[in-house]
């Protein structure tokens, strides 16, 4: 058995454990079991584990709150008033401990609204216990402050909320038998259960578990006991604890005890490194996911065939045919792209806005590429909490060099000369769009007392690499870029724009580009199943080696279905392909907003306002950095298509 650092929870090698007494200096003999948030399908807004009732003296004067004393913290303003307010936060009442020995988490366990804290239950290696007394909690009819953790206890089990505990940097697993006896294991496991017995609208709290600790995995069976006697627990009875749907009476009690058993049972079959594989294979999907890399491959084959076509084919008899074209009256009888020769590299307009787009896009390529090679590498595994998070985070602020570089050498591509502009647009539209929206998912966390709220500290900390380090670097990329010069384009442009002539329905913008996201979200549509998943469901996503795959196939689909509808539009003589290039495959992403409604709609069970608002908020965040990223892709692959084309035709 191994288990990670106490503290940080991140030591990723084997750890050696030992009876109590029997053991040196290099092994321990207390096997810490750590508790994490409480979530579920049902509501978007995780909470802790544990945490007291916290009461806050404020006092107002003339309008000004003064918190004397609380830990947590609160805006509160009444104008042109003095009083003394008490307020009190109500919060899920399980076993405390100390918890000053908490592990500190990382930066994307802080977003993600991970809150690791040690539990009341104690191990001790290869020693097992039985039916031992964590806590009693008693509930008395008529407090007010007992009637509001009961009726959260019997939200939580109504919502179906999951504890999720960790031993050993191992998630403890409820394992349970679906369809066809085939064993699923859940990383989490419920408070309890409502309407499961023979009394109707009675709530069932799982206030007993039995712990099984195979070496290098640990199972969790929750049970519901009602223990008639706390100080002398019986595990064997079969009467479980019951919570009635209204208050109790005034002066009844309502005894709830917690207790453990735990047994040990030896493994040699399983190696530490591969421990966590009975998670993973009891997770289906291995199979789909092969369907879906078949799915994108053939789509990838029916588009590179088309491209191929196009270029040995059709581009390359236009090419040959336009270069024995002698007579300029004969070129003007002739048809297709090469009359937009003059125009076809004329600026756009807006754009700077588009250079902006496009620095930001490229900020997010990089990021995800980086990101995910180091997935692939191992290195940032379901075991190392909140590492892909953080991976992100950081690569993204530590990337505006090549944002800032690619802004500034589109923009002076396109003759702008308001340099200053771009950089500031570059380093603050898409980050500050970012940021906002997360700002205000955090103050709706905040008013629900979630254990997602970002602590105001770490939003420092944010703003801190944001100004500090993200924007210096966006002004160092940009500052070379300026530097370099401008893009030389393989052809001049005409003073006098060339006239458009009349667009078949097929060659009109707006139907090219809602066309042109169709075939890159067919290739990633399954995949996209799983991340949601993983987001939402609290399901682990582990197959990084499927997702680059992937993602190599959506940056060539984007790249050939931008490409062939440019040269569609070329030959209809359209030379406006700046802008629709962008548009064409980032408009992927709008297929990819309706998917997660669609998921939201058939997959999740949330019904409360605040869930469904702060559910479509972080999906927009995801649904515009990819409309970044895919944007920039169909961009570049276009921008590369007609320098290519236009530099080998011979023009007057």
């Amino acid at each position: 058995m191994s288990q990670s650092n106490g503290d940080q929870e991140k030591d990723r090698t084997p750890v050696n454990y030992c009876k109590e007494g029997e053991g040196s200096d290099t092994c321990k003999s207390e096997v810490m079991l750590y508790v994490n948030r409480l979530n579920t399908e049902e509501s978007v807004i995780p909470y802790e584990y544990h945490q007291a009732n916290k009461t806050a003296t404020v006092l107002i004067v003339n309008g000004v709150a003064d918190v004397i004393s609380s830990n947590i913290t609160y805006l509160i303003i009444i104008p042109k008033k003095n009083l003394e307010v008490r307020i009190t936060a109500v919060f899920f009442d399980f076993c405390p401990t100390d918890e000053t020995k908490s592990p500190v988490e990382n930066l994307g366990q802080v977003v993600f609204g991970e809150r690791i804290r040690p539990s009341p239950y104690k191990i001790e290696f290869l020693k097992p216990q039985s039916c031992v007394v964590a806590c009693t909690k008693t509930y008395v009819g008529g407090d007010k402050s007992g009637d509001a953790q009961l009726q959260l206890l019997k939200k939580g089990i109504s919502l179906n909320y999951q504890h999720h505990w960790i031993v050993d940097n191992m998630p403890v697993t409820w394992c349970y038998l679906q369809n066809h006896d085939q064993q699923y294991c859940s990383t989490g496991f419920p408070m309890g259960c409502y309407e499961k017995f023979d009394k109707p609208h009675t709530y069932y709290l799982s206030n007993h578990v039995d712990l099984k600790v195979t070496y290098h995995t640990v199972k969790v069976v929750p049970r519901s006991i009602h223990h008639k006697d706390p100080n002398k627990p019986d595990c064997s009875g079969k009467d479980p604890v019951e919570i009635p749907s209204g208050n109790l009476k005034a002066g009844e009690k309502l005894n709830i005890t917690y207790t453990y058993s735990i047994t040990f049972e030896p493994n040699n079959t399983i190696k530490w490194s591969s421990r966590w594989d009975y998670i993973l294979e009891s997770m289906p999907h291995t199979n789909i996911q092969w369907f879906s890399i078949l799915n994108s491959l053939v789509i990838v084959l029916f588009l590179s065939g088309m491209v191929a076509m196009i270029m040995l084919r059709t581009l390359h008899k236009d090419i040959a045919r336009y270069n024995q074209i002698d007579s300029g009256e004969d070129a003007q009888e002739e048809f297709g792209w090469k009359l937009v020769h003059g125009d076809v590299f004329r600026p756009p307009r807006k754009g700077m806005l588009l250079s902006v787009l496009l620095g930001s896009g490229t900020q997010v390529f990089c990021m995800t590429l980086i990101t995910l090679a180091f997935a692939c590498l191992g290195f940032l595994s379901p075991a190392n909490r909140g590492a892909l998070m953080t991976c992100f985070m950081v690569l993204f602020v530590c990337l505006g060099t090549p944002a800032g570089y690619v802004s500034a050498r589109i923009y002076k591509s396109f003759g702008g000369e308001k340099w200053k502009s771009n950089v500031l647009l570059t380093s603050m539209l898409c980050p500050g769009v970012v940021f906002c929206l997360f700002f205000v998912m955090n103050l709706i966390l905040w008013s629900k007392g979630s254990s997602a709220s970002v602590p105001f500290s770490t939003l420092i900390a944010l703003l801190a690499l944001w100004f500090g380090v993200s924007v210096p670097l966006t002004f160092i990329g940009a500052y070379f870029g300026f530097r370099k010069r401008p893009i030389e384009h393989p052809v001049r442009t005409n003073q006098i724009p060339r006239q458009i002539p009349d667009q078949s329905v097929y060659t009109q913008p707006v139907p090219g580009i809602i066309m042109g996201g169709v075939l890159p979200f067919g290739c990633i549509f399954i995949q996209l199943f799983f991340i949601l998943n993983s987001i939402w469901s609290s399901e682990m996503y582990y197959m990084f080696g499927f997702l680059f795959l992937v993602f190599v196939i959506l940056v060539i689909t984007c790249s050939e279905t931008t490409v062939l509808l440019c040269y569609f539009h070329l030959c209809a003589e359209d030379y406006h392909w700046w802008w629709r290039s962008f548009l064409t495959s980032g408009f992927t992403a709008f297929y990819l907003f309706i998917y997660c409604i669609h998921y939201f709609m058939t997959k999740l069970n949330i019904e409360d306002t605040a869930s469904t608002f702060l559910y479509f908020g972080y999906t927009l965040i995801m649904v515009f950095l990819f409309f970044l990223l895919t944007g920039a892709i169909g961009f570049f692959a276009c921008f590369w298509f007609v320098r290519k084309i236009y530099s080998v035709v011979k023009v007057d």
